[in-house]
């Protein structure tokens, strides 16, 4: 097992677009499927509740590391935290990155979970491989919403 997911899309719109999709918190929450309280600061901790059919009784949180502008925006979770009767947070949370890039048919988005090495080895596969379909769906739910603004 790798140590990190990657997943790269090409996406028909300007780079500020999918920027805008990626960090507005409302938009963010528009693909993918979670209801934010707040909008992204850097630093701070982002909550909210998940949207997704079936998994509503779950929480949403993460704690934004950067943001660049158009270029690059990161934050770190506790990757398929699913059981709400369990405490997460004593675990070594695993580092999401977004990465932009113009091209000539609009922008190139990459992202990036890195860390899973670090989770204890009774989660790590499964939440690997979880995160992997995920991502796979998420990128093509971001160039869905992106593409039909």
């Amino acid at each position: 097992m790798s140590d990190r997911i990657e997943k790269s899309i090409e996406i028909e719109a300007p780079v500020s677009r999918v920027w805008e999709a990626l960090t507005d918190h409302e938009k963010f929450g528009a693909w993918f499927k979670v209801r934010l309280d707040g909008p992204f600061v850097p630093g701070e901790v982002s909550t909210g509740n998940i949207t997704y059919p079936g998994y509503e009784h779950l929480r949403w949180e993460s704690v934004v590391t950067a943001m660049e502008p158009e270029r690059y925006f990161a934050m770190t979770w506790h990757p398929y935290a699913i059981d709400p009767d369990r405490d997460y947070s004593a675990e070594t949370p695993t580092l999401i990155e977004f990465t932009l890039e113009p091209t000539d048919g609009g922008t190139r988005l990459k992202v990036v979970e890195s860390g899973f090495d670090e989770l204890p080895p009774e989660r790590r596969d499964e939440a690997f491989r979880m995160n992997e379909g995920g991502w796979a769906q998420q990128v093509e739910n971001v160039k869905a919403y992106v593409e039909s603004a």
